[in-house]
C-alpha cells in the first residue's frame, strides 16, 4: 500500500520509430511516365518526398537552335503527346508573331476545332486514368472510344494520330476533307451520351469520392507561388485561362466559361476537367457554325509564299513556286530579328514559347514553358503527410506528362 510520503515516478519508455525509403518509379506503372519519387514513409504515411526528373534527356531546346522554324514542329509533338496538336499550333502562332503573319478567319476556326478536340482527348485520358487508379477500369475503356474518334479526325487532317505534326506556319498543310467533317459530325453526336454515362458512373460514386476528396490539396496562394496554370490552378479557385485573358486564333469570338474549384484537391481537379470538356465541346460546335457562315470555303493558309511551302502540284508546274520551295527548304529566307513570347492554353495549362531570333534560318535561343515541369516540383509538398494511396491519385490528377519534364 502506497503512503502519502512515497513518491513514485512513472516513466514512459520512448520507442524508436523506423521509417522506410520507397522508390515510387521511375518504372512503376502508377507514375504514368518515366519519373521517380523517393518517399520516406512511416507505415503507410508519407513523411517526406523528393521528385527526380531527367530520365529522357532529349535536349529539344538545343536541337531546335539548329533547325529551321518549320522543322521544329515535330519536336513540340513530344512535349505533351496527349494533346500534341495544341503544341504544334502554339509553335506556329509564335513564329507567326515573329514574322508578322495574320491568318485568315477560316484558318483560325479550323485551328480552334483541332485544339479543342486535343483538349478533350487530353482530359479524357487524365480523368479516365484517375478512375482506373481508384479501382475502376470500365470507365477508362468507355472513354477511349471517344478518344479514338478524335484520333481518326486528326488522321484525316494530317495522316497522324499521336504525334501529329499538324499544320504549318501560316495555316494548315491541307484542308479538312469531306471525311474529316463527317467524322467530326459523328463525334458531335456521340460525345454527350458517352460523357454523361461516364459521369453517372463516378461523380457521385462513394468509393471514388472517398478516394479523391481531400487528396493532394493545394491552396490558391501556394499554387500561384509555384507558377501553376491550367486546370490544376483553376481547381484552387483562380479563373486564369490563356484563351480568355490573352485570346489568340479568334478565341475572343467564342462563348465559354472558365470552370473553377474551391479546395484544389484531386476531386476538384477531376470536376474542372470534366466541365472543361463540355466547354470545349461547345467551342467546337460554335467553330463549325462560324465556318458555315463564312463566304470563304476553301482557304486553309495565309498568303505568305516566302514562308509557306507551296503545294507539290504547283512546285512541279510553276517556276515561282519551285523557287519558293527551294529557298524555304534550303533555309535561304532569313527571319526578322526579334524576341517574342507566345502562350496558348495547353491541355495542362499555359504552354509558352520564348523565341529569340538573330535574323537567321533557325532560332538563336528557344525556351519551352512546360506546365507539367512546374506541377511536378510541387508534388512532394502536396503528398507529404498523406497515405501512399493518396499519392497515387494525386499524381494522376495532376496529369504530369513525362515528355514535358525534360526538354
Amino acid at each position: 500500500m502506497l503512503t502519502n510520503n512515497q513518491h513514485i515516478k512513472l516513466g514512459v519508455q520512448e520507442l524508436e520509430k523506423e521509417t522506410m525509403t520507397l522508390n515510387l518509379g521511375p518504372t512503376h506503372p502508377a507514375t504514368h511516365g518515366v519519373f521517380q519519387n523517393i518517399v520516406e514513409i512511416d507505415g503507410e504515411r508519407i513523411v517526406s518526398g523528393t521528385s527526380t526528373i531527367g530520365y529522357i534527356h532529349r535536349a529539344f531546346e538545343k536541337i531546335a537552335e539548329h533547325r529551321p522554324f518549320y522543322q521544329i514542329t515535330p519536336l513540340t509533338d513530344r512535349l505533351n503527346y496527349c494533346s500534341s496538336p495544341i503544341n504544334n499550333m502554339g509553335w506556329h502562332l509564335t513564329v507567326e508573331k515573329l514574322l508578322g503573319i495574320k491568318t485568315p478567319k477560316r484558318v483560325d476556326y479550323l485551328r480552334v476545332i483541332i485544339m479543342e478536340l486535343a483538349r478533350i482527348a487530353d482530359h479524357l485520358i487524365c480523368n479516365s486514368i484517375l478512375v482506373v487508379d481508384t479501382g475502376a477500369y470500365t470507365g477508362f475503356l468507355y472513354c477511349m472510344q471517344l478518344r479514338e474518334k478524335i484520333y481518326e479526325i486528326w488522321e484525316e487532317v494530317c495522316g497522324s494520330r499521336l504525334t501529329t505534326n499538324i499544320g504549318r506556319v501560316g495555316g494548315l498543310e491541307r484542308d479538312f476533307n469531306d471525311i474529316a467533317f463527317q467524322k467530326l459530325e459523328n463525334f458531335i453526336k456521340d460525345f454527350p451520351p458517352v460523357m454523361k454515362d461516364f459521369e453517372n458512373l463516378v461523380m457521385r460514386n462513394r468509393i471514388f469520392i472517398e478516394r479523391t476528396v481531400g487528396a493532394g490539396p493545394i491552396s490558391a496562394e501556394r499554387a500561384m507561388n509555384y507558377g501553376f496554370t491550367g486546370p490544376n490552378l483553376r481547381a484552387t479557385g483562380v479563373d486564369y485561362d490563356v484563351r480568355a485573358m490573352n485570346p489568340y486564333s479568334s478565341y475572343e469570338e467564342f462563348d465559354f466559361i472558365v470552370p473553377v474549384g474551391t479546395k484544389g484537391d484531386t476531386y476538384d481537379r477531376f470536376l474542372v476537367r470534366e466541365e472543361e470538356m463540355w466547354q470545349s465541346f461547345s467551342i467546337v460546335k460554335q467553330a463549325i457554325q462560324k465556318l458555315d457562315q463564312l463566304a470563304d470555303k476553301t482557304t486553309y493558309h495565309a498568303d505568305v509564299p516566302a514562308y509557306y511551302l507551296p503545294p507539290k502540284d504547283e512546285v512541279y508546274n510553276n517556276m515561282e513556286a519551285l523557287i519558293y520551295h527551294f529557298k524555304i527548304v534550303m533555309g535561304e529566307i532569313d527571319s526578322p530579328k526579334g524576341e517574342v513570347y507566345h502562350a496558348v492554353e495547353g491541355g495542362n495549362g499555359e504552354l509558352g514559347f520564348y523565341l529569340i531570333s538573330d535574323g537567321g534560318r533557325a532560332p538563336y535561343r528557344l525556351h519551352f514553358r512546360r506546365p507539367c515541369f512546374i506541377y511536378y516540383q510541387a508534388y512532394p509538398e502536396m503528398v507529404t503527410g498523406s497515405l501512399i494511396s493518396d499519392a497515387i491519385v494525386t499524381l494522376s490528377s495532376l496529369n504530369v506528362i513525362a515528355g514535358e519534364l525534360d526538354a
